[in-house]
């Protein structure tokens, strides 16, 4: 009788030892959860204007924790163009947080997991993206379906 890990190879799958060896990283993966947690909370995303008279601080979520704007802006009052600023600002800083978590999950999955993904095809990515949208990308997306 043929060894479990040849039947794997048969059907060009991975033998048995080497997902255990996935399983094993998993689990080292999901004993570190705690502590992504605790990094994700700690992120940031900041952006300016591109005249800098805009700067906007955006937490973990995507929300609003700091807006300065420069006193400058008010020699010229116009609503409009300064909440369009802020706006493109704000999404500038989602951005880079969302990039950031991107970044920190990455890190947190084994590499045979990435390797078996892209050797199966698995569009990971996508439930990873959809998993890390902030609400500001949501209501951003909802904004431009709906036309507003």
């Amino acid at each position: 009788m043929e060894p479990k890990s040849a039947a794997f190879e048969d059907f060009g799958l991975p033998s048995s030892s080497v997902l255990q060896g996935i399983m094993d990283d998993l689990k080292k993966s999901m004993e570190r959860i705690p502590d992504t947690q605790e990094q994700m909370l700690e992120l940031s995303g900041t952006a300016w204007s591109e005249d800098r008279m805009v700067k906007v601080v955006v937490g973990p979520r995507g929300q609003l924790v700091d807006l300065e704007i420069d006193p400058r802006v008010l020699r010229n009052p116009d609503t409009q163009t300064l909440r369009s600023t802020i706006l493109t600002t704000n999404e500038q800083a989602v951005r880079e947080v969302v990039t950031q978590a991107h970044e920190l999950m990455a890190g947190q999955i084994p590499p045979e997991v990435a390797e078996l993904q892209g050797q199966y095809n698995v569009e990971s990515d996508d439930m990873a993206s959809q998993m890390l949208k902030t609400d500001a990308e949501i209501m951003a997306e909802r904004k431009g379906d709906n036309g507003w």
